[in-house]
């Protein structure tokens, strides 16, 4: 084998076939298994003037064009890339990142729409391909819309779809009171914001708990408060309980010393410029100054809250 030299170029039945679809159809390569819409680390089999191929054992080897292959790849080189189907139906491998991967909730901008459905851009060459009979509701060029991508076994072509409730897992998690979690903010109803719990599960944000503006697609994190019996979640931006009052006892008494031991920032003070400022409800903001208070570590005023000296 020649020694290759330094690279320098530049449906209906969808709900039956879920489960397979959150893992993908992994394929062997080398001591690895390897998804289409997930990244892998492939070897490089051989260099071509556009590109590198790389190993992709029962698949054959797999095209990295010329444009992704990071500079001074050679052969048995390793690279992490993306696999996924161009514009002409190829299997091919990228270096760059898109939106999301199988199984991601993400928030995407309709490109276009045609007779067989619409088309997401995610950050890759081919767009995001969004089926009519997985639009809930019929999608509009230039509008944004939460969506989960999947990868169609019968076909291995990636897609996505608006119908987020057949991908929640609705199994109890065992998760443990306040335990934080990550967020996609869904929308809003009467009783608050719906959001994706670690790209898994279902839970709400209710409105006494959110003291800032959410919007469709935002991430945070959170905190868990209650598993429900119908599995989804009940869901905090705070943590709860003693910790919670803990914490943010510390958070004011550090924003006191930070800003010359006093603070126009009262038990009176609006709950929205105290969560702008702390990041927390005016609920434990209160018993945060409550146990300072209990400490005599502050004096307070109906105009301002003082640090005092520790105790001799």
């Amino acid at each position: 084998m020649r020694r290759a030299t330094s690279w320098s170029g530049s449906c209906s039945c969808f709900a039956e076939r879920y489960a397979e679809s959150l893992r993908g159809v992994p394929f062997l390569i080398g001591q690895e298994l390897a998804q289409i819409g997930r990244y892998n680390t492939l070897t490089v089999a051989s260099i071509a003037d556009f590109g590198v191929y790389l190993d992709g054992d029962e698949l054959g080897t797999i095209l990295l064009p010329g444009k992704w292959v990071p500079r001074g790849t050679e052969i048995g080189h390793k690279i992490e890339v993306f696999l996924y189907h161009d514009s002409e139906d190829r299997l091919i491998a990228t270096t760059s990142y898109p939106a999301g991967e199988v199984g991601d909730f993400v928030l995407l901008k309709c490109k276009a729409t045609n007779d067989v459905g619409s088309f997401m851009e995610w950050g890759l060459a081919r767009d995001l391909f969004v089926p009519f009979r997985e639009q809930k509701v019929r999608l509009v060029e230039g509008e944004h819309y939460v969506v989960r991508i999947y990868l169609d076994p019968l076909s291995d072509r990636l897609a996505a779809s608006t119908k987020l409730h057949q991908f929640y897992d609705k199994t109890p998690a065992a998760f443990t009171p306040n335990q934080e979690v990550n967020l996609l903010i869904l929308y809003r109803m009467d009783l608050g914001y719906v959001a994706v719990v670690d790209q898994r599960y279902q839970g709400i944000l209710y409105h006494n708990e959110v003291f800032t503006s959410l919007r469709k697609g935002h991430r945070c994190k959170g905190h868990v408060k209650a598993i429900r019996e119908d599995g989804k979640l009940d869901l905090s931006l705070q943590p709860q309980g003693v910790q919670a009052i803990d914490t943010a006892a510390e958070q004011i008494e550090k924003y006191l010393v930070e800003h010359g031991g006093s603070m126009p920032y009262t038990d009176s003070t609006d709950p929205v410029a105290i969560y702008q400022v702390f990041g927390m409800s005016k609920k434990q903001f209160k018993k945060g100054l409550g146990t300072l208070l209990k400490k005599r570590r502050v004096s307070i005023s109906h105009v301002k809250v003082t640090l005092l000296p520790p105790a001799s």
